[in-house]
This record gives structure tokens, C-alpha cells and sequence, in this order.
């Protein structure tokens, strides 16, 4: 089954160019099932492109899905137009009242301040505390995913000396996880971030289970089951460019940046860049939303009753 999102959001139609199955709202309405409602949280300034990356993970499920593109009230964007946000994103104010099978919380260039000194930081505690009555499963991803098991968990973030910054090799820790069903033992991954969570931290918490890390980067995914949450440091949604763009942009800029690690054919900038991540971030996603589509209740009011 195909994804339903709005006919005029710039995602639709780079999502048919590359083949994935976009539902309109006539021909949904004709299937008798209930699509699985997931909203994604997106506080990546460039939100048309974050939304197309997670799209497109989301839209290759054999299930149909209704995305929600949701933001922050209390924080204005400067890179998105402001007709984009009005057309096709509701703030967390205008769905908390709504269930959702799945919520994804993406990362955002934030990741030095500390939590407190976010401008939205009490919205987004807000939010993810609802998350444990309104959301059956959530994903957290990047700096999301450490505001979050910070936020449950108390779990710090750390300050690196230089950026984490290219494609690492990381390994299956446990590969009869279903979140890793069809994983290889060891796999790469894209990695961007300045900060990090460390694994003598993660291991005091019993009811986190690591699932990947790297020997270099660090903790890259956690599970906690008892309430279905995804936590993923690293950027596995990335697009083949995406590490490009970010090294480009700072040399542009004058800003000291090392070119990304095992990412450009012999370490060499003026090759374009091989994907070498993409299968398994279909992976991911897939096994998460079967993983949802599996657990979650058929009537969304049932959702956060037993938890």
C-alpha cells in the first residue's frame, strides 16, 4: 500500500519520479482498512527536504500510511516559507487532542546549546511527554533522539572535540531484534553531529537495549520496548548527497571542516559520492512500521490505555 500525503506538497512529486506508491485521498477512501496514522515532528530548518527523506522511508511499506506533518508553535522558522508551514503543517497545539499509531521527532541544528536553553525546549517536553498517552510507537532521530532519552532518561549528551562527521561501519548487536530483521553484522551508516551519548551511560538503564553502535562513533540505535521507542543518534534517512551538501556548504563558508570520512570514492571531493546505506535505512523503517503495524490497537482510541 502507498502513502497518502498532500497533492501539493513538494514530496509527492519527487517520491513518483523515484517510483514509490503516493495514494490520493478517492482512491483511499475505496480500501476498506485504517491506514496507520504517523506524524513526524520536523524541526530541521530545511523541512521540505527532511520531509522527503522520511517519506520516502515511510511510503516504501507494503501498508498504507497517512503522514501528519507537525512543528513547533513556539518557534519560527527562517528557511521554510511561511505559505509551506501554513499549507501543510498543523502545530503540536492543533493534533494533541488526535492519536497516533507512529511519531517521529527528527533531529535540528541545535545540538551544542543545552536542552534548557532551547527556545522551545518546554514545548517539546510537552510533546514528548503526550507521546506516552497519544503514541502507540515513536522514533527519535539525531539530536531528537538525545533530547528524548535525555528527557526520559536523564541520559547526557557530550561535547566532541571535533565533528563526528562521515560514513562509519557499525555493527548488529542483536540481530534477533525485529527492529534488524535483515540486517547484515556489520553495515554503514551516515553520522553528522558535534555531540554524543556514551555507552557506560546507556548500559546503568536496563530497559534500553543498544542495537547498533560503532566502534568509532559511538551508540547509534536503542530500543526501549516498554514504551516502543526507537532512538537513533545517526542519520540513516539521509540522501546520497546530503554529506556533500553539509561539506560544501562550510567550505563556502571558510569554516574548518575535514573532508567526510569513507564517504567520497578515495577520500577524493570531486568524485560524487556512492550510497552505501540506503538498503538498510529502507530496513529500519520498514521493520518499524511493521513492528507498529503489529502492536498497535485497531481503534486509535485504545492507544496509551494500558500504558
Amino acid at each position: 500500500m502507498p502513502i497518502r500525503i498532500p497533492d501539493k506538497l513538494p514530496a509527492r512529486d519527487v517520491l513518483v519520479r523515484e517510483g514509490v506508491s503516493v495514494m490520493d485521498e478517492t482512491h483511499a477512501i475505496r480500501q476498506d482498512i485504517r491506514p496507520l496514522q504517523i506524524a513526524l515532528l520536523n524541526l530541521m530548518p530545511n523541512k521540505v527536504r527532511t520531509e522527503t527523506q522520511i517519506a520516502r522511508l515511510v511510503g516504501a511499506s507494503p501498508l498504507q500510511v497517512e503522514m501528519t506533518l507537525v512543528r513547533i508553535g513556539s518557534h519560527q522558522s527562517k528557511n521554510t516559507p511561511e505559505d509551506h508551514l501554513l499549507d501543510f503543517y498543523q502545530t503540536w497545539e492543533e493534533v494533541k487532542d488526535q492519536k497516533f499509531d507512529g511519531f517521529l521527532v527528527t533531529g535540528a541544528p541545535i545540538e551544542t546549546l543545552p536542552f534548557e536553553e532551547v527556545t522551545y525546549w518546554e514545548e517539546l517536553e510537552n510533546i514528548l511527554d503526550w507521546t506516552t498517552s497519544n503514541v502507540h510507537s515513536s522514533f527519535f532521530i539525531c539530536w531528537g533522539a538525545m533530547a528524548a532519552i535525555h528527557h526520559f532518561h536523564g541520559i547526557p549528551k557530550y561535547t566532541l572535540q571535533k565533528k563526528a562527521f562521515g560514513v562509519y561501519r557499525h555493527r548488529n548487536l542483536n540481530p534477533s531484534s525485529p527492529y534488524l530483521n535483515g540486517f547484515s553484522d556489520d553495515f554503514s551508516i551516515p553520522v553528522s553531529r558535534w555531540t554524543e551519548v556514551r555507552s557506560e551511560d546507556v548500559r546503568k538503564h536496563h530497559e534500553l537495549e543498544m542495537l547498533m553502535e560503532s566502534d568509532v562513533t559511538g551508540p547509534c540505535l536503542i530500543a526501549e520496548e516498554t514504551g516502543r521507542r526507537l532512538y537513533i543518534f545517526n542519520h540513516i534517512e539521509y540522501d546520497s548527497t546530503s554529506l556533500k551538501e553539509e561539506y560544501d556548504r562550510d567550505v563556502a563558508k571558510g569554516v574548518p571542516i575535514e573532508v567526510p570520512h569513507e564517504y567520497y570514492p578515495g577520500n577524493d571531493p570531486a568524485k560524487p559520492p556512492q550510497n552505501r546505506w540506503r538498503s538498510h535505512a529502507h530496513l529500519l523503517f520498514g521493520n518499524w512500521i511493521n513492528q507498529t503495524y503489529q502492536t498497535t490497537p485497531f481503534d486509535l482510541e485504545e492507544i496509551g490505555q494500558n500504558s
